[in-house]
């Protein structure tokens, strides 16, 4: 039976109405500092703590629960009749049930210019103690963490007298769970302050944003899990203002869009289609970028995922309108376009009002395979130290231009990655061939007529001269490369017989 409760809370939501409710059960409540003043102002008998313990709160509250007197009343199995009598020599009364919620350390870190010495202070000590206590005892202590579960133990309580033990080991659980995050808070908060960039051993937390019907197949159960914090430039800080719940593939594919508009400070377009850019365009007018996008692969764009970094207009959100889109991300909308793309039910239109933001550091990115996890920080660069042209004929400024653009877009193509682009759009793009030529057959296809006078950007070196060969053959007047190969020269000399001028960057930009 529940004959008495210990009340400590940081977030005080619904703790008035958990007091009365025990009360009115006949439950004694104990309890500490500014959760009992807030119980007892509501007219609600509360014992305090220090008057179980004997012992008053000191150091600026920092100690008020550590003592013998609670942690053996949470501790003390009732089962055990050695327990029962220490207690009770000691004269220690048991606790039944425990609400707890711990010092606010996260809302703390988030608040902007928040100092260490706040963050620290902010550390719960005794709240950890109490819960974890109660959740080892879990047979006997009923321990909640989470407003929300209030409601259901109150019920149980007036029902049966007691919590039953199937409900007390999934609170025990939610206990350590809440525990493991707040401590992983804590520990990657001071990793970052003293530097440590990849540690002995990693522990992450994340916040559940969202169940998914399914995940990158039907037959696969999905979650998306969200970074705790406010992440500018990320998708997890947009605000959805229209069509259904994003699916797993969704997600995945609108995150590569972002990775490769970051890479762009003119007004520009990014389509994506499983995670590979298929239209990317810069322009005076997003008007001008979409429609250049667009006509890049006006195939491979139906049913992909379109994002830029300026506001959409009643004139591109037309354009969008005419052909089925997935998604649409953009720092906003006016009025005019969201009446225009609202009329479709299906698209997901997301605000994403830090789109232009960069990337909070440090940045991850991991990739789960079995038995292990490959974390690396992210690929934020674009060039290396010096660009070094290897041939004769040095490129025009057009051409540096268009191979610069076209290395952009590489950079975010699966490997082997090609990628053609001219007057500040792509072309073709060879995405994710097992052989390097193969992706350049591709990418000069894809982009037909236009591919004369246009540059070629490829992710890695080129092992042989077939692909320069290639390249010259269709008209292609310069080339971006990392250079590296024990063959580059075989590449530069066939360079110089077309008249093409290459540049090596020295830095490749692998995406597996």
């Amino acid at each position: 039976m529940v004959k008495r409760a210990l009340i400590s809370v940081s977030d005080k939501t619904g703790i008035v109405e958990l007091a009365k409710a025990l009360h009115d059960l006949g439950i004694e409540i104990l309890s500490t500092g500014g959760t009992a003043k807030t119980i007892a102002e509501a007219g609600i008998p509360v014992t305090n703590v220090s008057d179980v313990t004997g012992f008053p709160e000191c150091l600026d509250g920092r100690v008020k629960t550590l003592h013998p007197s609670i942690h053996a009343g949470l501790l003390a199995m009732r089962g055990n009749p050695e327990h029962m009598r220490q207690i009770e020599e000691l004269g220690i009364e048991p606790i039944d049930l425990v609400a707890i919620n711990l010092y606010p350390f996260k809302q703390t870190i988030q608040k902007p210019g928040v100092t260490r010495e706040e963050a620290i202070e902010n550390i719960d000590i005794g709240g950890p103690t109490m819960i974890r206590a109660a959740a080892k005892n879990w047979q006997d202590v009923a321990v909640m963490v989470d407003p929300a579960d209030y409601a259901g133990v109150l019920d149980e309580i007036r029902q049966n007298g007691e919590v039953c033990l199937e409900t007390k080991l999934r609170l025990c659980y939610k206990v350590f769970e809440h525990t493991a995050s707040y401590d992983t808070l804590i520990s990657t908060y001071l990793r970052e302050q003293v530097g440590i960039t990849f540690p002995e051993t990693l522990s992450l937390t994340f916040e559940k944003a969202q169940d998914m019907r399914y995940g990158e197949n039907p037959h696969q159960n999905a979650v998306f899990y969200k970074e705790i914090g406010k992440r500018p430039g990320t998708l997890a800080d947009a605000k959805q203002l229209h069509g259904k719940e994003l699916s797993y593939n969704n997600i995945n594919d609108t995150n590569g869009a972002l990775d490769l508009l970051r890479e762009f400070s003119d007004t520009t377009v990014v389509a994506v289609k499983h995670a590979n850019p298929c239209g990317v365009a810069s322009a005076d007018t997003v008007y001008e970028a979409y429609k250049a996008a667009y006509e890049a692969d006006p195939v491979s764009i139906f049913g992909g995922i379109v994002v830029t970094n300026t506001q959409v207009d009643e004139a591109t959100a037309k354009e969008m309108a005419k052909i089925f889109l997935e998604i649409i991300v953009a720092p906003s909308f006016t009025p005019e376009a969201l009446a225009v793309l609202t009329k479709k039910k299906n698209i997901r239109l997301l605000e994403l009002a830090s789109i232009n933001q960069p990337l909070a550091q440090p940045a991850w990115d991991m990739k789960k395979v079995a038995g292990g996890l490959l974390v690396q920080e992210m690929d934020l660069k674009l060039l290396g130290d010096e660009l070094k042209v290897v041939t004769k004929r040095q490129p025009t400024e057009k051409e540096m231009q268009d191979m610069i653009f076209a290395w952009k877009l590489v950079k975010h193509t699966k490997s082997n990655g090609i990628a053609i682009a001219k007057d500040g759009h792509s072309l073709g793009i060879g995405p994710g061939q097992v052989n390097r030529i193969w992706a350049v057959e591709q990418s000069i296809e894809r982009s037909g007529e236009a591919v004369k006078g246009a540059a070629l950007a490829s992710d890695a070196f080129f092992p042989f001269d077939d692909c320069v060969k290639a390249a010259a053959a269709a008209g292609i007047t310069a080339i971006i490369q990392p250079g590296g190969s024990i063959r580059d020269e075989d590449s530069i000399k066939a360079c110089d017989e077309a008249g093409i001028a290459m540049v090596f960057t020295g830095m490749r930009h692998f995406k597996h």
